[in-house]
């Protein structure tokens, strides 16, 4: 970053209507006016909220959450625009505290003349809570009107001060209809060769709902394509090689991912656990953790309802660990299937978090004389082991009136099994044995 006497070259103004022909595509593209805004109709409809405040210039300072290319920085231009407001911005990725104090006085400059600034920091989060604290002052004293950009939840990434200072507003990936309306208007900026159908879905596809990553791809596949063959699905594939799906192994889409395969495997959706199981590892993620998250599944969602689950999880994540990838991932796609359908019980889950909020909120019980360990003459003397009953010296291995529970504690049942698969019989068999334990005269 330059010193302030290097204005220009530090805050940018609005982007000039009209610009080289050398400029990318998506920067001679970009909307000057709203009407020209391709998406976001929840904000920017007639009507919204945003929109209305933009065009009766009563901004507000404000979180603009989405993922790359669906406008965040034009939102910003349009509404520095519409009000006539001085625009400085500052990346996150470069800027720090100083540029933050140099932008602070430019805007006092602004103010001094009249004029009303916007500071718009592109990649908020990147920011640590210093230099985002930085900013509270003057967006409470309405020196400027603060717009933060960022592809991170703000719930995290966000200062809760500043967050609580600012209106946050979510945007959303371009859906094909948009980008494909998008692509032709393009088409018409470039003079490009004619597409066929499946060349333009290729594009919409690789573009994956980012506005900007689908005008450089046009601009590079117009670019190399004939002026009379034009443009089909092998030229796309030859211009561009494989395509890049949006997935962030350490943010929102990751745990968002995880979310949706642990829903359908418990949901009992085998094609569902499929298709997740197949995006997270197609973006990146780690088997490992998937084979984690299977393991888990196992024994919430299913428990003793097919105990067989576990087992099968637990050699899944076992084969890709001596496998890896790709053979070791189709053990890990049987395991997904096997678990969603599965019979599901979440019982044991239930039970084992009962019973720990139940120890929590008791005191330490002593054991029972009757049940503690004995192995010397003068534990034996004191009374320790008296009174136990061996199991397996009693018919069918049940001694029917013990109690194991400490003396007093007589706690709701913290595991009530199912009737679904094999927690059905388990079922059977616990309420005989409460039964048989109520004729001794001990019910549990």
């Amino acid at each position: 970053m330059t010193a302030m006497a290097d204005q220009d070259s530090l805050f940018d103004e609005p982007t000039p209507p009209a610009l080289p022909a050398a400029a990318p595509l998506a920067e001679r593209m970009r909307p000057q006016r709203l009407d020209e805004v391709i998406g976001q109709a929840h904000l920017l409809g007639p009507g919204r909220p945003l929109r209305m405040a933009i065009e009766g210039g009563r901004l507000h300072s404000m979180i603009l959450w989405g993922p790359p290319g669906v406008g965040k920085t034009t939102l910003a231009r349009l509404a520095a625009a519409a009000v006539d407001a001085r625009l400085f911005v500052l990346s996150a990725v470069l800027a720090g505290v100083k540029d933050i104090r140099e932008a602070v006085e430019a805007a006092r400059d602004e103010r001094r003349r009249g004029r009303a600034s916007i500071v718009f920091v592109d990649e908020v989060h990147r920011f640590n809570k210093a230099q985002q604290d930085a900013f509270l002052p003057h967006v409470e004293s309405g020196l400027f009107t603060f717009i933060g950009a960022t592809t991170e939840n703000p719930s995290f990434e966000v200062n809760s001060a500043l967050l609580s200072r600012a209106t946050l507003h979510v945007l959303q990936p371009l859906g094909p209809d948009e980008l494909h309306g998008l692509l032709a208007k393009a088409c018409r900026t470039l003079a490009a060769p004619p597409l066929t159908c499946d060349a333009a879905q290729r594009l919409v596809a690789q573009a994956d709902g980012d506005a900007r990553r689908l005008l450089n791809a046009i601009e590079n596949v117009a670019a190399l394509a004939g002026p009379v063959t034009g443009i089909d699905a092998a030229a796309v594939d030859r211009t561009l090689g494989e395509m890049a799906r949006r997935f962030d192994k350490d943010g929102d889409q990751f745990y968002d991912a995880i979310s949706a395969l642990h829903k359908s495997v418990r949901g009992s959706d085998p094609d569902a656990a499929l298709y997740w199981l197949a995006r997270m590892l197609d973006g990146g993620a780690d088997p490992r953790y998937v084979a984690r998250r299977l393991l888990r599944m196992a024994s919430e969602d299913i428990g003793l309802a097919d105990p067989r689950a576990l087992r099968l999880a637990l050699d899944a994540a076992e084969i890709y660990e001596r496998l890896g990838s790709p053979e070791g991932e189709l053990a890990l796609a049987e395991a997904a299937v096997y678990l969603a359908v599965a019979a599901k019980s979440n019982a044991v889950y239930e039970a084992w978090g009962r019973a720990r909020e139940f120890v929590r909120r008791d005191g330490t019980r002593p054991v029972p004389m009757h049940l503690r360990n004995a192995p010397t003459r003068l534990m034996k003397g004191l009374g320790m082991g008296e009174g136990y009953r061996y199991a397996h010296d009693e018919p069918e291995a049940f001694a029917a009136g013990q109690t194991y529970m400490p003396e007093g504690v007589a706690p709701p049942p913290f595991y009530e099994p199912r009737p679904r698969g094999l927690e059905a019989r388990i079922a059977d068999k616990l309420a005989e044995w409460r039964s048989r334990d109520e004729q001794a005269g001990n019910p549990r």
